[in-house]
């Protein structure tokens, strides 16, 4: 389902969308997302072949009944929520300001 929107909406859209400060969030956007995206899944397909290649590495204790696979697995999610922390951080310092300015821009063409 489409939600109708007035020509003069369309028209501001369209006129922001291809500015330079949306092109410059859209760019600072994937900068930081896509390598960002392939070192984790790096990360994380090292952890799954080397939990079914490596047995003998995962499997060694390192104290107590922790191993190397559980402290791997461990650091998945350390690793995940860091990760959350830049860029919530990346975002507001750097896309939030521009996106804010975009957003005042659009809605006072639209008040108009």
């Amino acid at each position: 389902m489409t939600e109708k929107i007035s020509t003069q909406a369309q028209e501001a859209y369209e006129r922001i969308h291809a500015s330079d400060d949306f092109a410059e969030l859209k760019r600072s956007y994937l900068r930081f997302v896509v390598p960002l995206t392939i070192a984790f899944m790096a990360w994380y397909l090292l952890y799954v072949l080397a939990s079914n290649y490596a047995n003998d590495f995962m499997g060694h204790v390192l104290f107590g009944n922790i191993n190397v696979a559980l402290v791997f697995g461990l650091l998945q999610f350390v690793t995940t929520f860091g990760i959350a922390i830049w860029y919530a951080m990346f975002a507001a310092r750097r896309m939030d300001p521009i996106a804010d300015r975009l957003r005042e821009e659009y809605e006072q063409e639209i008040e108009r």
